[in-house]
């Protein structure tokens, strides 16, 4: 058996600051040049963890919920103490069959045939924000583009005003914040709970939970047609979503539905600047369009990982894995397989759909519950941006979100002309 341990890997993978210029790809290429499975050590950010970076043993680890779970110590790199883990945890945190019989409230909404009815709003929304864009020849792409689609489309679809988007948006931007090395003011929000409670680590998880349990409370006195009610008056095994738990279905999927989008549009910006030529050749053919979405996921990894916990001892990659080993699986590195990806860090929008990059998920229980409407809402941007003919500039410096989670970007000036 394989086992390799190093008293110190470089970059360390768990530092935020190992992010903040991008997905570190020398490493990642390193790392899965490197036989069996490399050892991030103990730091300043968690105990160590075993890092699964080629993707035939990240979609071995996805699709194994029993050896390897979500629910055991959680998704998240850092350690949560045991006696808050069941207070934090949301679906995501959860293996089936529980994560299964949550899942199946909400899935119903995202089913490719079902976000064909969402098309309309994501037009709508697209065209507004790009008509601002181009009266003013510019600006900020995330606050003016990216930021604002995502959060307004998943926001209809639950029933949340278009009044509190913003205020969607500056929260999820501080959930982010606890996956970095930023000094967070514990009170914020309102907050009154030890960080260590909450979700992220962050206040302004206090503060999406206190405004899911008012809108819980306002949609069992008026229920209304939306899925904030239907997840209200749902029943599990007989029994109604406790205000918690309906807390955390709310936080996962304003989380999920726009900072996972937001990002994908956010670099989606970057390709347009850097590869114009691979744009004109989707303006040219219609056909590459959803190859051109799917490279821009892959290329994006907006999501740099996910943690899973070993149930047993067990070997991977031909190294051994004990019982309580975290195991990370990173979607940053898989995307980029040498084995799988032909010339891996181009941008090639004909590059052939088999095999599939793994952005949304391995498969298996966890696959990304919004990976349709991902797809609808980044095709129609694409493709207004195109038939408007508009072109790209760099207007300032970039800035990206610093975390070891989220494959951000913060602030992206562009001009924008025909």
């Amino acid at each position: 058996m394989t086992t390799i341990e190093r008293s110190a890997v470089r970059p360390d993978l768990a530092d935020p600051a190992t992010y903040d210029a991008g997905i570190p790809h020398e490493a990642f290429a390193t790392l899965r040049a490197t036989p069996g499975l490399v050892r991030n050590p103990d730091g300043p950010w968690g105990s160590g963890f075993w890092s699964v970076t080629r993707l035939d043993d990240l979609v071995a680890v996805s699709r194994d919920t029993t050896t390897f779970s979500s629910a055991v110590g959680h998704i998240q790199i850092y350690d949560v103490d045991e006696d808050v883990r069941d207070a934090r945890a949301s679906m995501i945190d959860l293996d089936p069959p529980i994560h299964t019989r949550l899942r199946r409230l909400v899935s119903s909404a995202f089913t490719p045939k079902h976000v064909q009815d969402y098309v309309g709003d994501v037009r709508r929304r697209i065209g507004d924000r790009l008509d601002a864009l181009e009266a003013a020849g510019g600006g900020d792409w995330v606050a003016e583009v990216a930021a604002p689609i995502p959060i307004g489309v998943i926001c209809a679809l639950m029933g949340v005003p278009e009044s509190d988007h913003d205020l969607m948006i500056e929260m999820t931007d501080h959930l982010v914040e606890g996956t970095s090395s930023a000094e967070l003011d514990p009170g914020a929000y309102g907050n009154t709970k030890p960080l260590r409670e909450l979700p992220f680590n962050s206040p302004a998880a206090f503060g999406v939970e206190e405004y899911a349990r008012r809108a819980r409370r306002d949609r069992l006195a008026e229920p209304r047609d939306d899925l904030l009610t239907q997840l209200a008056v749902a029943e599990v095994d007989g029994e109604r979503l406790s205000e918690t738990e309906y807390a955390r279905f709310f936080q996962l999927m304003i989380f999920a539905g726009n900072e996972t989008t937001r990002s994908a549009m956010a670099h989606l910006a970057t390709h347009l600047m850097d590869h114009a030529d691979e744009f004109d050749r989707v303006r040219a053919d219609g056909d590459l369009l959803d190859g051109a979405v799917e490279e821009v996921v892959r290329h994006a990894s907006p999501i740099l990982y996910f943690r899973r916990t070993a149930m047993a001892d067990t070997v991977l990659a031909g190294t051994e894995v004990a019982a309580g080993d975290k195991v990370v699986m990173w979607y940053a590195s898989a995307n980029f397989d040498e084995a799988h990806f032909a010339d891996p860090l181009a941008f090639d929008v004909g590059r052939p759909r088999v095999p599939g990059h793994v952005a949304f998920g391995g498969g298996g229980a966890h696959f990304c519950l919004g990976a349709s409407l991902a797809r609808i809402e980044l095709a129609e941007l694409v493709a207004e941006v195109l038939r408007r003919g508009l072109r790209l500039r760099p207007a300032g410096e970039v800035e990206t979100v610093s975390s070891n989670f989220v494959n951000g970007v913060a602030r992206l000036p562009v001009e924008v002309s025909r």
